[in-house]
């Protein structure tokens, strides 16, 4: 298949589920070492409104947050100015007040214990730290409950004093670690996380269109979030992440576009080049994407919060890994992406992968809720196979 039929059959597929109304709108690009291979955008910005999806609309990307934060903390790794073995506390010195959450008492009070072993910047990117989400975790929304605890959700501080659920490096689990990774790298930088973001990550890679504050000019080209109700049907919603958060979290409330997004997916297939402009170390990019956990597993996400996840798991049963932000598959997957290829995605229905065996990589967009949506996610599988048809 040459990259003129790729264009003819991503887009009829991306068309049609617009046309049916299985997305309210979509982008998709996908990308080789030496440039894009292909873009599209199809259907609306929102439910009830005119506006189309263009290749430049600004999406909440969530938890594709997370591999930047990463990187900008693999930078400061390469300068000697974190470390990943190293105990956190010497950076952000608040983790010293975590607790392992064992359970709850008769009166309903929280049972808490000191950790058996300090939490370092590996068990943050590689989420072994014994943190968890709300949306994934009943102990945690129980914790919330019954201390007050706000959700990460407000932009508060006091959010990420959510407990621990296990000894950090005990096993994986999803949870708020890249929030305290993004800590780190504001303590060893002496900057906001977002300003670090954009002078040493989004400059360089020439990503004008990502940030954590919706500018005037970002959002004239916002696309809104849509709730998919019991039914089935989309609503569009006013949801946006806080303008006005106490930190910038580093595990996702980034908006971006599928283009700025694409560029960074390219820097990591080149190893940690970009252009003419060196952003990572090859070998740091090596390590990113190498296993960092032995035989633990990554494992399914259980919902309990429906309205915004569905349980959701790539490639259900096949065995993946984590590296240093990265999901990595161990065996090919359907779709044609090779074994250790890095990938994840963002809460609101946002993908991507990075194949560093074909050379290969792409990002789809849209903004749906809950999670790993029944029509959204198989739109984005069937992306990524027409794409690896074409390769």
């Amino acid at each position: 298949m040459t990259v003129q039929a790729l264009k003819e059959s991503a887009d009829a597929l991306l068309r049609e589920a617009a046309q049916a109304g299985d997305v309210p709108g979509v982008v998709a690009m996908a990308t080789g070492r030496e440039g894009t291979l292909y873009e599209g955008a199809f259907g609306v910005r929102a439910l009830g409104e005119q506006a189309p999806m263009t290749l430049d609309t600004v999406v909440w990307i969530a938890s594709m947050t997370k591999a930047l934060t990463g990187a900008a903390a693999m930078q400061l790794v390469e300068q000697g100015r974190l470390e990943l073995d190293s105990p956190a506390t010497r950076w952000v010195p608040e983790l010293e007040k975590q607790r392992v959450l064992e359970g709850f008492d008769a009166a309903g009070q929280p049972r808490l214990r000191l950790p058996k072993r300090p939490i370092t910047l590996r068990h943050l990117l590689t989420h072994t730290a014994g943190f968890g989400y709300d949306i994934w975790n009943e102990r945690i929304l129980e914790y919330q409950r019954r201390t007050g605890l706000p959700p990460l959700t407000t932009g508060k501080l006091e959010a990420l004093k959510s407990p621990l659920l296990f000894d950090p490096g005990e096993r994986w689990n999803y949870g708020i670690n890249l929030e305290w990774a993004g800590r780190m790298v504001e303590a060893a930088s002496g900057q906001r996380l977002g300003e670090y973001l954009r002078q040493h990550l989004f400059a360089p890679l020439e990503m004008n269109d990502t940030g954590y504050k919706l500018t005037p000019a970002l959002r004239a080209r916002l696309a809104k979030i849509h709730q998919r109700d019991a039914a089935g049907a989309l609503h569009a919603t006013d949801r946006e992440m806080p303008q006005d958060a106490e930190f910038d979290p580093g595990g996702g409330a980034l908006y971006s576009t599928a283009g700025d997004y694409l560029k960074f997916v390219r820097m990591i297939l080149n190893r940690g080049q970009a252009g003419g402009r060196r952003v990572l170390r090859p070998e740091t990019v090596d390590l990113m994407g190498r296993n960092q956990m032995g035989d633990t597993p990554v494992t399914m996400l259980r919902t309990c919060q429906p309205e915004r996840s569905n349980d959701a798991e790539f490639f259900p049963g096949a065995p993946k890994r984590w590296g240093l932000t990265f999901m990595i598959n161990l065996e090919p997957a359907p779709t044609g992406r090779s074994a250790g290829t890095l990938a994840w995605a963002g809460l609101g229905n946002t993908y991507y992968w990075i194949d560093p065996v074909r050379g290969v990589g792409g990002v789809y967009l849209t903004q749906i809720l809950p999670f790993a949506d029944g029509k959204s996610l198989p739109l984005y599988y069937a992306f990524e196979s027409a794409v690896y048809r074409a390769a």
